[in-house]
């Protein structure tokens, strides 16, 4: 069964905790272009994170109130990945806390993908 647009739109509000200015200097650095799966071609070189988190900053955007009626269905359909996405990884990062410390958390594949999809 397909979520509501409803509750996809909260819970990417909710799990997206960065601010565009913030995900933008993220993914300048070299950690951010480096963490992630380039796709199954990998033919642009960019990460699949990468490219979320682009499309995540076009989102916060263009609605910078978080107006829900102000999305597109497009912005919805890539709000559902991040929301999926976010939700799996975090769970396994859970698991991760409990064998590294903060600082060795800081320095895994995993977070700093999730920092790409705005986390």
């Amino acid at each position: 069964m397909v979520k509501e647009a409803s509750k996809v739109i909260s819970e990417f509000n909710e799990l997206v905790n960065m601010t565009p200015e913030d995900l933008k200097a993220w993914l300048e650095t070299e950690d951010s272009k480096s963490a992630g799966w380039t796709g199954s071609s990998g033919d642009s070189g960019e990460t699949v994170g990468h490219d979320s988190g682009n499309k995540i900053i076009k989102i916060l955007e263009s609605n910078p109130d978080r107006q829900e009626d102000k999305y597109a269905e497009e912005d919805i359909d890539h709000m559902r990945k991040v929301v999926s996405y976010c939700k799996r990884h975090l769970a396994q990062e859970e698991g991760m806390k409990e064998r590294k410390s903060e600082a060795e958390l800081k320095e895994t594949k995993s977070y700093k993908s999730l920092k790409n999809w705005g986390h």
